[in-house]
């Protein structure tokens, strides 16, 4: 689905919109899908009267939904209220149901920093080793590093599929079977990666893995969890037993409709040739910039290894922020952060060896589902300009 001109929902009169890895615009078929369950189907889906069994039937297919994304079982899929959420019932629920001593945990420097606040939570309260992986000029993890790292009390090693901001595809499949030499867990973040390359849990061999909704075209408030058949996490929420007994409380059947539509969306177009044609788009916009800016655009991660819709660059002479303030019809995102009104470089790229002044001249430009030949090529004009001469 390409879309109209200007795009999809609330896109038609805004500034081009390429901020994709950041969240994603709801498809109207996602929210025709979940409107029923906000009004005539109410019924709680733990109850055991009529008014229960259309959302408990949908509960089940939106699991078998997500699950198909994925090439694993429906009854694997746990449905949580966040990625965030997600991320932590998998990283400290496999610790905390460890029976090692003193569990330790892998994991690397540029992982999602609720895997990280996780792993410190863990260290802090907990008294859990962790091992924080470096990553080489790609972004990427070494295998080898991580076969030395691992001992016998590493309970998990957790490595995102994708960075959200590189776009950088880690080895998960090889990462995966070094863990389970050492028979350590291995569990993954596919937040950026679900719905934008093919995923299959036996393929990668992850025990783990994360998806979001609001970032694969279903609102936010809504993430899955895969677990590996028997496993056990410790809960995240504890309560009445919903979700397997590992995050309790109703079940949000609307959002988990969402969530398995968004899926099911996601992968008929990815079988459609999706991916091709985003890549094509985004390699349209960085040939048009290097072309216009010769000399000056560096891309920050790999040049094939990486999702096909990120575009992270550095142009020379200028400061990321500035560049987008000076482009007000184009809406993307810096790696920078602003504290006080100082701008700092992306810990991801700075963790890659980038120097901190081409760090902060960085934009991540992300493509999605309704982004058009006009939008990149209005995109390009517009921070060609504002590049100017340095």
């Amino acid at each position: 689905m390409n879309g109209t001109a200007r795009g999809g929902p609330a896109l038609a009169d805004g500034p081009i919109y390429l901020d994709y890895n950041a969240t994603t615009p709801v498809d109207p078929r996602v929210v025709l899908a979940m409107g029923p369950f906000l009004t005539h189907w109410f019924g709680n889906p733990s109850s055991d009267h009529p008014y229960a069994d259309e959302p408990r039937a949908a509960l089940a297919a939106a699991r078998a939904r997500v699950a198909a994304l994925l090439g694993a079982d429906g009854e694997r899929i746990v449905f949580t209220g966040s990625g965030s959420e997600a991320d932590q019932l998998a990283v400290r629920g496999a610790v905390l149901a460890s029976e090692a001593a003193r569990p330790h945990v892998i994991t690397q420097v540029t992982e999602h920093p609720a895997v990280l606040e996780t792993c410190r939570a863990l260290e802090r309260l907990h008294g859990v080793r962790v091992t924080y992986l470096p990553v080489d000029a790609a972004g990427l993890v070494d295998p080898g590093r991580l076969a030395a790292a691992l001992d016998a009390d590493t309970v998990l090693v957790s490595v995102m599929a994708a960075n959200n901001e590189t776009g950088a595809l880690q080895p998960v499949s090889e990462l995966a079977a070094v863990a389970h030499e050492y028979g350590a867990l291995f569990r993954c973040d596919a937040a950026r990666a679900a719905g934008r390359i093919p995923l299959d849990v036996r393929d990668l061999d992850v025990d783990l893995l994360t998806v979001v909704g609001h970032k694969m075209y279903a609102p936010k408030g809504t993430a899955a969890l895969y677990v590996r058949a028997g496993l056990a996490l410790e809960p995240v929420v504890y309560g009445g037993g919903q979700e397997y007994g590992l995050r309790a409380g109703t079940e949000n059947v609307a959002l988990a409709v969402a969530l398995g539509t968004a899926a099911d969306i996601a992968a008929t177009e990815l079988a459609d040739g999706a991916a091709t044609r985003i890549a094509a788009l985004r390699d349209d916009l960085h040939r048009s910039l290097a072309t216009a800016l010769p000399g000056r655009v560096h891309l920050n991660g790999p040049a094939k290894e990486r999702l096909p819709n990120t575009l992270n660059i550095s142009i020379d002479g200028t400061l990321g922020h500035e560049l987008l303030a000076a482009a007000p019809g184009l809406a993307a995102s810096t790696g920078s952060a602003c504290h006080s009104g100082r701008h700092t470089p992306s810990p991801v790229l700075t963790a890659m060896g980038i120097a901190p002044e081409r760090a902060l001249g960085a934009l991540l430009l992300s493509l999605g589902r309704w982004t058009t030949p006009e939008d990149v090529s209005t995109a390009a004009t517009a921070l060609i300009n504002a590049a100017g001469t340095p």
